[in-house]
């Protein structure tokens, strides 16, 4: 009774539903401090349900059923694990009795039990819970049959069921038989703290969750679980770095996707096979080898050879083909009236027949008449055989060749009626006076508006002027000795004297002295650029968001100005370029590599830089103002830009299909320019007809480095290449819009000298007379009159 009791107590505390969820959620700490002994524990569900008496520990009418179960549990636990004495005694009794009933009926053969009417049999009959019977089968395990220790318990068949499910119940499912696998017994406290001081090998501390029994590992477990944690592969059979397996090799594996028959198309023929062809080839055409004829054959060509033939166009002499040949013309196709069965529609009647019988031959309409023939066989010869071919042989001979008459022009009346150059003048054409001092080239030149005075710059950093008629310099000043002057250029008005002069990333104007200019007029032009200190002094330029401003005006320093050089503006590229504006107070620079500041409008009455271009597509090679109206000319390396200064907008895109710009002059009339292209190409542009080019000229076979228009009312430009020359033009605008300019050369200057590959690097015309002045990469400077 104490048994059963413990028993109920254990199905008692298994039916807790705390118990899984707990341990599922692996909160382990406290869990020895909560133990108590076994016999003193009460679940906390049923303190208030339960009675004073044990064996009242469910409810309902399943009290009785479960009783008839753990006395058969007892039963079966006290015949299978305890054996007793009384048990042995009766097992030995059992083999005395199948002893007596085996009967040996040979020697060497197991004996046989005697037969009895009593029939063994391998099941039991139990009653159900309605009360019927039941056959119970003894369990029978397929794969395991052995009688040692690691016998498998009682499998739960519960399937995918949670086990959660059976947490209110004493069992924890069924087993094959259909009869409830108890829950395990958890030990007390005591039992737990052993457990866990004791580990078993391959304990884990957790629970199966088909069986309740403590989950322990095998050592093949435990050693996938370790490789598992380290990182390893699972496996330890299994190579974790086998060789690479090319799947792609560079060995051409000819295997036929089909057993279809290669086509044509995909033979190559031998070179071997070829070169003996060829030699059976050359030996049958050599006769060397002779193919197989019959002797019939043989006999018949050697009679052949002994008769002798005559050519009769032996001595013709071989003509070219004539490539004005015309091939005869070809007889017209038979109708069906030649047909030897034609219809009926082109048979003559007897009156036609009789008409063409009595007409002349001249007169009659065709040569023949149609006649019927019921069979080919039956057609005769063609009797005017002989006659009509002759008749074709003498239309052939006599056929008309009709040829083109050659036309005998004249290539110098094609060209256009130019006036002669005697009749074009006055233009240059010889040197006047060589000027001489610079060392190393001599890179812009310049005349002043008064026609007197010449400003060169050269690779020696220093500015030089000169009186332009007798070739004396006059004054000098040197600006670097690092960097060369680029560019010099006269302020454009006749009340001042002031140059400007381009060196590096500076720029600077200064007043020079010369034999022509006034104290007052030195004063005046002094006051000139003296009149932006004031205003920078009042409003200083400040760039936005605090960047530096685009240019630094200042003086240049106590040395330079007591030789006139008075204003140092600095940029933040070297300067090629500068270009005035007619009135004086503006002048454009150009630094080919300032990127966005790369052009830059300079105001000299407030000392002001600005940048009007925050973007220009492409790297800017000249600038300009136009002569007559607020327009401004950039040109990049293909194309000319013009900007309108007062609507700040872009009006014209002029287009001269040069690979690469150098330099472009607008004329002093405003509607035409021209420009100068590194690929030795002068074009001119007139920009009311079109954005393309009115007339491309080549007469250099170098670059052209710069071009110019005269100024002073005469029709005349200038070109200055590489090639140490200089082209004079003639170039007329007329005042009618309907008539083209008249554009001709008439002089080509030679006697610069060409180093380096570099000729003549600029040029400018005197303000009033047909002179031109030239600057040479050998060092001088050259007036051409």
């Amino acid at each position: 009774m104490g048994l059963k009791q413990a028993d109920k107590k254990r199905k008692s505390v298994a039916a807790d539903p705390q118990s899984d969820d707990e341990l599922g959620n692996g909160l382990f700490d406290g869990v020895l401090s909560a133990s108590e002994d076994e016999d003193d524990y009460v679940p906390s569900g049923e303190e208030d349900g339960v009675g004073e008496s044990d064996s009242e520990v469910t409810e309902g009418s399943e009290d009785e059923d479960e009783e008839e179960d753990d006395a058969e549990d007892d039963d079966a636990f006290l015949s299978d694990d305890i054996p007793s004495d009384i048990d042995g005694e009766e097992e030995m009794g059992k083999l005395v009795k199948e002893a007596t009933e085996l009967e040996i009926t040979e020697p060497g053969v197991d004996p046989k039990r005697k037969e009895t009417g009593d029939v063994e049999q391998n099941y039991r009959v139990e009653k159900d819970a309605n009360g019927g019977e039941r056959y119970v089968y003894e369990e029978v395990d397929p794969v395991y049959d052995s009688d040692d220790s690691d016998a498998k318990g009682p499998v739960n068949t519960i399937g995918e069921i949670p086990l959660t499910f059976y947490d209110s119940y004493p069992h924890i499912g069924y087993d094959i038989n259909g009869k409830k696998i108890m829950r395990p017994a958890t030990g007390d406290a005591l039992q737990s703290l052993l457990d866990s001081i004791e580990v078993p090998k391959g304990w884990t501390g957790l629970t199966d969750v088909n069986t309740g029994n403590p989950l322990n590992l095998t050592q093949e477990e435990l050693e996938l679980v370790r490789r598992v944690q380290m990182g390893l592969i699972p496996n330890e059979l299994e190579d974790p770095y086998p060789d690479t397996v090319e799947y792609f090799t560079s060995v051409e594996e000819k295997m036929p996707l089909s057993s279809a028959p290669e086509p044509k198309r995909r033979f190559l023929p031998s070179k071997n096979e070829a070169k003996q062809i060829m030699k059976l080839v050359r030996a049958i055409r050599e006769g060397r080898i002779l193919p197989y004829k019959p002797h019939e054959e043989r006999e018949r060509e050697e009679e052949e050879k002994e008769e002798v033939h005559f050519d009769l166009w032996q001595n013709e002499e071989y003509q070219e083909p004539n490539p004005m040949h015309i091939p005869a013309p070809k007889l017209p196709p038979p109708g069906y009236d030649l047909s030897y069965n034609p219809p009926q529609e082109y048979l003559p009647t007897q009156e036609e027949r009789e008409e063409w019988e009595n007409a002349d031959p001249e007169d009659r309409e065709k040569e023949y008449l149609p006649q019927q023939y019921n069979a080919l066989r039956k057609v005769p010869a063609w009797g005017s055989l002989v006659k009509e071919r002759f008749e074709r042989c003498m239309d052939l001979y006599l056929a008309p060749r009709v040829r083109k008459n050659r036309l005998n022009i004249d290539p110098n009346s094609l060209l256009p009626k130019l006036p002669s150059p005697s009749e074009l003048k006055p233009f240059p054409t010889v040197v006047q006076t060589i000027f001489r001092g610079h060392e190393g080239r001599v890179r812009s030149v310049s005349v002043d508006p008064t026609g007197v005075a010449l400003a060169t710059g050269g690779d020696d950093g220093t500015v030089r002027v000169w009186e332009l008629l007798t070739g004396r310099q006059v004054w000098s000043v040197k600006l670097s000795s690092d960097e060369p002057v680029n560019t010099v250029r006269w302020r454009p008005t006749k009340d001042s004297f002031i140059l400007a002069a381009a060196t590096g990333e500076d720029v600077f104007m200064m007043v020079p002295t010369h034999a022509s200019v006034t104290p007052a007029l030195d004063q005046a032009s002094r006051d000139v650029l003296a009149t932006g200190f004031g205003y920078a002094t009042h409003k200083q330029q400040q760039a936005p968001d605090g960047k530096e401003p685009p240019a630094k005006w200042a003086r240049p320093g106590t040395k330079l100005e007591d030789e006139g050089v008075l204003i140092r503006i600095t940029v933040r590229s070297t300067i090629k370029v500068i270009n005035w504006h007619r009135r004086g107070d503006h002048f454009a620079t150009v630094s080919p590599t300032g990127q966005r500041s790369s052009v830059a409008i300079h105001t000299l009455s407030k000392h002001l830089t600005q940048i009007p271009f925050r973007k220009l597509s492409g790297l800017a090679q000249t600038a300009a103002f136009h002569p007559l109206r607020p327009l401004f000319f950039v040109a990049t390396q293909r194309t000319i830009r013009c900007y309108d200064l007062q609507k700040l907008e872009l009006i014209k895109v002029v287009q001269p299909g040069a690979k690469w710009i150098s330099s472009f002059d607008i004329h002093p009339g405003g509607d035409n320019l021209i420009v100068g292209s590194y690929d030795k190409r002068l074009l001119w542009h007139d920009m009311d007809l079109s954005n393309r080019p009115y007339k491309t000229m080549r007469f250099h076979g170098e670059a052209i480095r710069q071009v110019r228009y005269h100024r002073g009312g005469l029709p005349l430009f200038a070109d200055a290449s590489d090639d140490g020359s200089l082209q004079i033009f003639h170039g007329k605008v007329p005042n009618d819009q309907l008539e083209n300019p008249t554009i001709v050369p008439v002089k080509m200057l030679k006697g610069h000298k060409v180093v380096n590959k570099l000729g003549v690097l600029d040029i400018d015309w005197h303000p009033r007379e047909p002179w031109c002045v030239s600057a040479g990469a050998d060092g001088t400077a050259r007036l051409w009159m």
